[in-house]
């Protein structure tokens, strides 16, 4: 079973400027519908202020909630911060956080949205505005959900809003692994941060995770692990630089998965980046993506 956050403020109206396209979230739930009949959707709350401002700068949430972002940060982001865009963010940060939970009660869960992993304290970048996954780390251990969790971040681009942001806290490890020459320019510092070189293929890039997964695992002990599973690694992806296949996907996410699960580890994914002038492709890569981790899960409650 599938279980899946998803809100229909989450397919916000296409801004009058900037390239970013919200139709994908619409996408992603009617492939899910019809690839995947047993899923159960669950529509997430709007997170509260002041969660959101434990992790960003009171004045740049106020910016935000009252469509007061300055032209500056909004040509960081890429889009104007309309009142719909507001609400969206609000909810997606909700969603991973829900996701979370429901993770704990069923060992893995999904939101069809977030990651939204280069948004900074004061500002958001790269189409994000609230950095989800930061918001809903902290929350979860303010609030005893977990003791220490790790971020899994393996979108073709560094997170670097999440490095940033949660930079110095022993009961969070943050993971990257992306493309060397991809957006950002300015790499920041996460616990740790694999640089891939450009057009690296599923045999190398799965060896290197395989890797990663099992050192940090062992090291850190997390008791909850977020997973940001952008599919912009995908070779036919517009705005990566790797060439992973459907199949080197597959496995990325099963490997994820099979490593938390096996150790008792709930699993929380956020949808991270995927582009590409195809959009029902992305989508349906999003999906399958979702469903693979939801079958994989599976299989390891059936093992153990």
């Amino acid at each position: 079973m599938l279980h899946i956050v998803h809100h229909p403020d989450y397919v916000a109206p296409r801004p009058a400027s900037g390239s970013f396209v919200f139709d994908k979230y619409q996408l992603v739930m009617e492939a899910i519908r019809i690839h995947e009949p047993l899923h159960q959707a669950h529509q997430p709350p709007l997170m509260e202020r002041q969660w959101i401002e434990a992790v960003h700068d009171p004045d740049y949430v106020e910016q935000v909630l009252t469509g007061t972002v300055p032209r500056e940060i909004e040509r960081r982001i890429g889009f104007p911060v309309s009142a719909e865009i507001a609400s969206r963010v609000q909810y997606t940060s909700g969603g991973t956080w829900l996701a979370a939970r429901l993770a704990l009660q069923h060992g893995y869960a999904a939101n069809s949205a977030g990651g939204s992993h280069h948004a900074l304290a004061d500002t958001g970048a790269g189409y994000c505005v609230f950095n989800d996954l930061a918001i809903a780390a902290n929350r979860l251990l303010a609030e005893g959900d977990a003791r220490k969790i790790l971020i899994v971040d393996l979108d073709v681009h560094q997170g670097d809003g999440t490095a940033v942001l949660l930079a110095g806290r022993e009961d969070v490890f943050t993971l990257s692994i992306h493309n060397e020459r991809n957006f950002p320019t300015r790499k920041a510092r996460s616990s740790r941060d694999i640089a891939l070189p450009d057009a690296m293929e599923d045999e190398a890039y799965l060896a290197i995770l395989d890797d990663a997964l099992d050192d940090i695992l062992g090291r850190f002990a997390p008791d909850m692990l977020l997973y940001q599973a952008g599919v912009d690694p995908h070779a036919d992806d517009r705005l990566g630089r790797l060439a992973l296949t459907d199949a080197g996907l597959e496995q990325r996410d099963r490997m994820v998965i099979r490593k938390a699960r096996d150790r008792g580890i709930a699993v929380a994914s956020a949808l991270g980046g995927g582009y590409g002038h195809d959009h029902h492709a992305v989508a349906l890569r999003h999906a399958r993506s979702m469903m693979t981790m939801a079958d994989e899960a599976a299989r390891r409650a059936t093992i153990r």
